[in-house]
């Protein structure tokens, strides 16, 4: 590293503990609550190559690790050709095929998954397909249990202003009442973008006032807020109930965005800096409970593209299952 990417890390960082309050720092207050997490889940992307060389062996070691829950992530069967195209960009550097289903049926997946014991309260999906094809994610519930259709990111073209903000909360209105009526419920995962200010206002808080509370539920990425430079306590706390489902991720050290988030530019530097939770600075202890106390009922461990699952998921695991 030469001496000038040395000295924007080193602001990177130092400004970032500058703006956090204490509530996410290993050490912090803590609250006593034993046995926090009776189920922890994980969300597939973790392990993506593993799957797709072996689906039933890797959910095997999964479920011997603990993990009750999965949560899957697309490109399906039915889902749109714009989401399947987006995919392709991505899944060489993932090593798998891009099928959400590992080249396997519903009922297969489905199958390997009861015969392991584990359930699948959620799914990722694409916003064309969770626009045009609600009825297809309904028919798939069906078969595979799951209760929440989850937009892990709204496109690029789609969040270039506050009007597109504005606009992306009338169609989650839209989208949360066409899942409700399907018998699913909606929400959104979000990014490190749209947490900072943009002419005044905060984009995502402007999607979250402006959308119901009935039809609009949300899942925290922990790693990705704080990247963001917010307070995941003060969003689950000012929106009490409507997070449903949270990402854990740890920081090996705390860094946030050289800009505002909104690219993939600035996400690529961050990824080396996960870690396995209880591993890091965030302090899980606090937030967990914290988490539950204000509506998140699924936790899932994700470590993207994690190097030896085998020992890094199983240490997610065992410290989440020992706060």
């Amino acid at each position: 590293m030469d001496r000038q990417d040395f000295v924007k890390r080193m602001a990177l960082l130092t400004g970032g503990w500058a703006l956090f309050p204490k509530s996410i720092f290993a050490n912090g207050h803590f609250i006593n609550n034993t046995n926090t997490l009776e189920n922890v889940g994980i969300q597939l992307f973790s392990v993506p190559a593993f799957l797709e060389k072996d689906f039933k062996g890797t959910i095997g070691f999964l479920a011997e690790m603990g993990f009750g829950e999965v949560e899957l992530f697309g490109p399906y069967p039915y889902s749109s050709e714009s989401g399947k195209q987006r995919w392709k960009a991505v899944t060489p550097m993932l090593g798998f095929s891009g099928s959400g289903y590992f080249g396997l049926s519903e009922t297969e997946v489905k199958s390997t998954l009861t015969e392991y014991g584990l359930t699948v309260p959620a799914m990722h999906t694409d916003l064309d397909t969770l626009e045009n094809k609600i009825t297809d994610l309904g028919k798939a519930k069906e078969t595979l249990g799951f209760e929440y259709v989850v937009l892990p990111a709204i496109p690029d073209e789609r969040r270039k202003t506050l009007d597109d903000y504005k606009r992306m909360a009338e169609t989650f209105n839209l989208v949360g009442k066409q899942a409700k009526e399907e018998g699913l419920k909606f929400a959104y995962h979000n990014h490190g973008y749209g947490l900072s200010e943009v002419g005044g206002q905060i984009p995502l808080q402007l999607i979250l006032d402006n959308t119901d509370p009935d039809l609009v539920f949300l899942e925290m990425d922990l790693f990705w807020t704080i990247a963001g430079k917010a307070d995941p306590i003060t969003y689950l706390k000012t929106y009490s109930d409507r997070y449903h489902l949270m990402h854990v991720k740890d920081m090996k050290e705390i860094q946030t965005f050289s800009g505002d988030g909104g690219d993939a530019s600035q996400w690529i530097p961050l990824f080396p800096n996960m870690t396995s939770a209880g591993s890091g600075v965030v302090d899980l202890k606090t937030i967990i409970p914290m988490a539950k106390k204000y509506g998140v009922k699924h936790f899932f461990v994700e470590q993207d593209m994690v190097q030896d699952p085998q020992v890094a998921l199983k240490k997610s695991i065992d410290y989440l299952k020992s706060i």
